[in-house]
């Protein structure tokens, strides 16, 4: 790896550790330099500002999730398959990279506004899968947005209770649980 792209790779992965512990705010490029093992200045080489570096970040890593998530999708048949393993992909995400996980957790609010609305994110990956089961007749007729916004939180909530410390088994072996109570909400009475 070349020296440059090497000191970028020390500095994002500094950057999301602390990013992941003490949060955006809390953090200063000072903190992100020692961190890495370099001075302050070569941020400013690779990174505009923190704000420019947070907004590489999320951009780059929710977007390759995204990918990873409609390929797998891709790769199955049927909704309840396809939710297994995008849910499995998420918890792997947390067993595999807890800090990027939180990082992504932690700055969504601030960073998904700034994406553009025709760029395929997790979050519209999922959409479309419920809205062509919907079509496909294989789930009731419902909000696809309200039905999405149930899929993420019945993933998203348990990994903020195992980033707090209230769930101590590994996201992983949640995995199933969890993609079977998308499936059985999904399913339900619809609106």
């Amino acid at each position: 790896m070349p020296r440059a792209l090497a000191t970028k790779a020390k500095i994002e992965t500094s950057a999301l550790k602390l990013f992941a512990e003490r949060g955006v705010d809390q953090t200063t490029t000072r903190d992100i330099a020692a961190g890495a093992g370099i001075s302050e200045g070569a941020i400013y080489r690779h990174f505009e500002s923190k704000d420019a570096m947070v907004h590489e970040l999320f951009s780059a890593n929710y977007l390759r999730l995204a990918g990873e998530i409609d390929e797998l999708q891709g790769r199955e048949t049927g909704l309840r398959r396809k939710l297994a393993a995008m849910v499995r992909a998420f918890c792997l995400l947390f067993e595999e990279d807890p800090d990027m996980f939180r990082f992504l957790l932690l700055v969504q609010h601030g960073e998904l506004q700034k994406m553009p609305p025709d760029v395929r994110t997790p979050v519209r990956v999922v959409r479309s899968v419920i809205e062509d089961a919907i079509q496909r007749g294989e789930i009731p007729v419902q909000d696809p947005d309200v039905a999405n916004a149930l899929v993420f939180g019945t993933v998203l909530q348990p990994a903020l209770f195992k980033v707090y410390g209230q769930i101590d088994q590994p996201m992983t072996a949640l995995a199933g649980r969890l993609s079977e109570a998308c499936w059985l909400t999904l399913c339900g009475p619809a609106d």
